[in-house]
């Protein structure tokens, strides 16, 4: 694409008499001043900025107050040839028809992500978004050509350093918290994924595996921000992984970020929306013919059923999600779905028994889930508030108040909002018992573990 040159740039650094170097020079130091340090703006920037480039911000906003102080007047970034660019406030909650506008609207994302732009921190869960990214994931063609042709070469060791990045952050992340790893894995992407999607070379076949490796680290970044409890973030990048999953055409891929939209519904409240999100991933599971995967998406279906309190429905969805676990064949089906392990279906029937009252089914379930892989730290806490849950019910206060007393102290360690707010959830199961003498022993234990 041949851009315009900046002719009001050229003109104002005319006026101002600065030198391109000069200019550059004052940018890097202004912006380590304004909280913004490692600048390295040089000649060859300016440049291209003459050249109609349009940097990103702040760099903008740093050069009006630059000229602003050498010429005496007020100077915007319009009479810099850098008009503002107005983000829309629903950045990300729309599932793009075409691989090129799905670029565009995911590093957009990422990009008002790393800004940290209010309408996003502040921003709500919609169901009418994750309906229609549901929808049109089921119903859009295979991608076209999912090619680019800009000047950046992209190859197998680009796509390899992504998926190495998604697993180390991964396990950081079962291991601490997303509190502790979120803020790096959206910079990753902005810095180092988006150049590749918006300006690389790469074949169609190419294109698919970027697609791929691009949506599994936007996944991971909006599980993160859903562990945070961010949940309208987390929502706008789950339906992007889920765009970028398109355009792989990997319905397995496709599939698992469904659930995971069905699991974040249930959390939030919405068990109907949840509902047609986990069938949506049974379909995809199917079309990829990946057992694991529909046992994952059917005992999310089940939850969602316990979560509307019909318990005829729940046990027809537990039951299929058996029948396809005893089918999977592990050693043929993707490396990231080895989380979900027996321990883990086992968590999801726990869940299900303990929002549908029922005790000791819960706590049978619960103490399987603790057979697991100890590098899952935050899940290990979620499986003990789980035992602790279905204790309560079954009356077991000795018991319950012990685990319960685990769970919590794990909780302390961890970066993650959800892990508080199960714990808030025992506190509050435990409140009818306030006055016996083991729940008092375990609110003054674990009062410094308390979240403000």
């Amino acid at each position: 694409m041949v851009r315009e040159p900046n002719r009001l740039l050229q003109q104002l650094i005319a006026e101002a008499g600065f030198s391109h170097k000069g200019l550059a020079r004052r940018l890097n130091d202004l912006g380590a001043a304004r909280g913004t340090p490692g600048l390295k703006y040089d000649h060859s920037s300016v440049l291209r900025w003459i050249g109609g480039q349009r940097p990103r911000d702040p760099v903008p906003c740093l050069l009006t107050e630059i000229f602003a102080v050498r010429l005496g007047r007020q100077v915007t970034s319009e009479d810099l040839g850098m008009p503002a660019i107005i983000t829309p406030l629903d950045l990300g909650q729309e599932f793009m028809h075409t691989w090129q506008e799905g670029v565009a609207t995911v590093t957009a994302l990422w990009r008002a992500d790393v800004e940290r732009r209010r309408f996003l921190i502040d921003s709500t869960f919609a169901i009418g978004a994750g309906s229609i990214g549901a929808m049109r994931w089921l119903t859009s063609p295979a991608e076209g050509r999912p090619s680019g042709g800009g000047t950046r070469r992209v190859g197998r060791a680009e796509i390899a350093a992504i998926h190495e990045v998604t697993r180390s952050f991964g396990e950081l992340d079962n291991r601490f918290g997303s509190g502790r790893v979120r803020t790096s894995v959206v910079k990753y992407l902005d810095s180092a994924v988006s150049p590749l999607l918006k300006d690389g070379s790469y074949s169609e076949a190419t294109g698919r595996r970027l697609a791929a490796a691009a949506a599994e680290l936007t996944r991971l970044a909006g599980w993160m921000a859903y562990d945070m409890e961010q949940h309208g973030l987390a929502q706008r990048y789950l339906i992007q992984a889920l765009r970028l999953a398109r355009g792989a055409d990997d319905h397995t891929l496709g599939g698992e970020i469904l659930a995971g939209m069905a699991h974040q519904a249930i959390y939030v409240g919405q068990p109907a929306h949840a509902l047609d999100l986990a069938r949506a991933a049974q379909l995809a599971a199917r079309s990829g013919g990946v057992n694991t995967l529909l046992a994952s998406a059917h005992v999310l279906e089940a939850h969602a059923h316990a979560g509307r309190g019909d318990a005829r429905s729940c046990g027809v969805s537990l039951h299929a999600a058996e029948r396809a676990f005893d089918a999977r064949k592990p050693a043929e089906e993707p490396r990231w779905l080895s989380y979900f392990d027996e321990a883990y279906l086992s968590a999801k029937f726990a869940h299900c028994f303990r929002d549908l009252g029922e005790g000791e089914r819960a706590v049978r379930y619960a103490r399987r889930s603790l057979d697991m892989d100890s590098r899952y730290v935050r899940g290990r806490m979620f499986n003990l508030s789980l035992l602790a849950a279905g204790l309560v019910q079954c009356g077991e206060l000795e018991e319950a108040c012990a685990t319960a007393g685990k769970a919590m102290a794990m909780a302390g360690e961890l970066q993650s909002v959800r892990s508080r707010s199960y714990a808030a959830d025992l506190r509050k199961r435990l409140q009818p018992y306030k006055n016996e003498r083991v729940v008092k022993v375990l609110r003054e234990r674990t009062r410094e573990l308390t979240p403000a």
